[in-house]
């Protein structure tokens, strides 16, 4: 009797242990789902983010300027008042407005229209805003956007920036409303020409 009593005993002690391991594992299993959710709601959040990323530096790309061909300058023979140079779309991306600044001094007027904006900058001085014109260049639709594909010639008038002399190191600073700025540093020669090609 006693012997059927243990045995019923440890057959009952066996249950207990097996129901208490159950609940062992259903509380693992709920936690490794709870962390695999977490984890996988992370990795989407940043792939996500990652897409955006990628998406925001297409865009910023396909909206820069690039230089095509030489910068001329236009002198007095005492200073440098203009500066032209041809721009087009980097990598035939979306289109840019060229519409131009009004002119006040040298610099943009006060309500002017223009996105793209043009600074100069030496050891001296910074000048923001200079007034410039663009004029399309060969095939073009007749409006001012830069569109793939076209070219356009850019006249930047330097008489905000005062005197542009000999051996001048300057930076010229164009700037799209979306994507990289477009830098372009000159010095001066030894001697101004009405006409020169700096390098």
């Amino acid at each position: 009797m006693l012997k059927r009593l243990a045995k019923t005993m440890r057959r009952d002690e066996r249950g207990i242990t097996g129901l208490e391991t159950a609940i062992i594992l259903i509380a693992f299993v709920v936690v490794a789902s709870v962390f695999a959710y977490t984890v996988l709601s992370a990795g989407i959040f940043s792939s996500q983010k990652g897409q955006e990323a990628v998406y925001t530096g297409l865009q910023t790309a396909r909206s820069t300027l690039a230089l095509k061909g030489d910068v001329v300058a236009q002198s007095t023979g005492s200073s440098v008042t203009e500066l032209v140079v041809c721009v087009a779309n980097a990598l035939n991306g979306a289109s840019i407005d060229l519409t131009a600044p009004s002119n006040n001094s040298g610099i943009a007027g006060n309500g002017s229209q223009n996105v793209v904006v043009v600074s100069y900058a030496d050891s001296t001085q910074r000048v923001d805003d200079l007034y410039w014109t663009a004029t399309p260049l060969g095939t073009n639709n007749g409006d001012a956007m830069l569109d793939p594909g076209e070219t356009f010639e850019m006249t930047i008038d330097l008489e905000a920036a005062g005197t542009v002399g000999t051996y001048q190191t300057f930076d010229i600073d164009i700037k799209p409303p979306i994507g990289s700025v477009l830098v372009i540093e000159r010095t001066t020669p030894a001697a101004l020409d009405d006409y020169m090609i700096l390098n």
